[in-house]
């Protein structure tokens, strides 16, 4: 049996761990898929995003670290809820899905105060919904793996994937910067 603790660690290690991962694959898909290069650069959108080549950008997955951290804090008192209850995984994504998409609090843009409050339109605002279902759904799934599964293998490859995502987003920033001579 697991002290309380190291259960305590493993959470947050496996929310970390599950954010970073799931943020990064649906930051590709959008880029990819939606166009964010396109979408961030016209509109009212270009007047408050970043151009997706900033080196800062590239950066972002790597300081997703911090916000998987608060996440798990703020998500550890309900640790049992979403593990051990019935459909847990299921209220932890509608959880998720309605207080950091839906119904945030702030005027963030695809949200209802989004819809109220900016000059963006509607349109424009939910540009980022398949993005951030996916990452919703990527999270809990991954999150699902970890505790369903409760295998070396899944660690493994998380540890993998994680420390190449660090990798690559500190090598993008580096190369975007100009430290980083890619052009042979």
């Amino acid at each position: 049996m697991r002290s309380k603790k190291k259960e305590n660690l493993i959470f947050i290690w496996r929310i970390t761990v599950a954010h970073t991962i799931a943020y990064f694959c649906a930051g590709i898909f959008a880029l990819f898929v939606i166009d964010y290069k396109s979408w961030f650069s016209e509109g009212a959108i270009s007047s408050f995003m970043l151009p997706t080549d900033t080196p800062i950008v590239a950066l972002g997955p790597a300081f997703q670290i911090i916000r998987g951290l608060i996440m798990a804090m703020v998500l550890l008192p309900l640790r049992k809820i979403f593990i051990d209850g019935n459909y847990g995984f299921f209220k932890l994504w509608l959880l998720i899905l309605g207080l950091s998409v839906f119904s945030t609090f702030a005027a963030a843009m695809g949200s209802l105060d989004g819809f109220i409050y900016t000059n963006v339109p509607i349109i424009e605002q939910i540009m980022g919904y398949p993005e951030a279902l996916l990452w919703v759904t990527l999270f809990v799934g991954i999150l699902k793996a970890f505790y369903k599964l409760e295998s070396r293998a899944i660690n493994v490859i998380a540890i993998v994937f994680f420390a190449l995502i660090i990798f690559m987003s500190i090598m993008g920033y580096l190369e975007g910067l100009g430290i980083l001579d890619t052009q042979q």
